[in-house]
C-alpha cells in the first residue's frame, strides 16, 4: 500500500477524533460519484470488506440512526429493525441525510455528526485488524481500529449484514 502523502484538510470528523484522543491514519482518494466502497478499496488497495460505510437511517417515527456496515455488504432493514428493537427502519433522503449529519453523502463520517443519535455496527466489523471509514469529506477516509467504533463512538453491534454475493 502506498503511502499518501497529499494531506486532507481537517474536517469535523478529525476535529472529533482528535479531541477524542483517537490515533488515525489519513487516505485520500479520487472520489468517483456512484463509486462507493467499490472503488475507494479499489484505489486504496484494501478489502472493500474493511471499508466501511456509514448509513444514515430513520425508524418508523422518522427518528435518525447511524449504520455502520462493510462496504461489500448490505442492511437488512428488517434484522436490523428486530435487533433494535423498532417496527421498521429505512434510508434517509440524501437532504434529509445531510440534515442529520452535516455531511454531504458520500463524504458521511460517523464522527463529529451535527447531532447526537444512536450508532450501531455490524458485529463482524470488530473481527477486523483496522479499517477505513469515511473522515468527513469525499474522497478522505480514516484509517482506524475498529475498537472505537464501541469504546469512543458508543456504537452498539447488530448483525444485519447481506452479502452482497461478489463471488470472492
Amino acid at each position: 500500500m502506498a503511502k499518501k502523502d497529499k494531506h486532507v484538510s481537517e474536517t469535523p470528523a478529525t476535529q472529533w477524533l482528535k479531541a477524542h484522543g483517537v490515533p488515525y491514519t489519513e487516505h485520500a482518494y479520487g472520489y468517483l460519484e456512484h463509486g462507493g466502497t467499490a472503488e475507494s478499496a479499489r484505489q486504496l488497495g484494501w478489502d472493500e470488506h474493511a471499508v466501511i460505510k456509514t448509513l444514515v437511517m430513520q425508524d418508523e417515527q422518522a427518528q435518525p440512526l447511524v449504520v455502520l456496515m462493510h462496504g461489500d455488504c448490505t442492511v437488512s432493514t428488517k434484522a436490523l429493525a428486530r435487533a433494535i428493537g423498532c417496527k421498521s427502519v429505512e434510508p434517509c433522503k440524501p437532504e434529509v441525510a445531510q440534515r442529520h449529519s452535516g455531511y454531504l453523502v458520500g463524504g458521511t463520517s460517523p464522527f463529529g455528526f451535527r447531532k447526537a443519535v444512536p450508532v450501531y455496527a455490524e458485529a463482524t466489523i470488530f473481527d477486523l485488524p483496522r479499517i477505513l471509514i469515511n473522515g468527513g469529506r469525499r474522497g478522505f477516509l480514516v484509517g482506524i481500529e475498529p475498537s472505537v467504533l464501541s469504546q469512543v463512538l458508543g456504537a452498539q453491534a447488530v448483525s444485519c449484514a447481506l452479502s452482497q454475493n461478489r463471488g470472492s
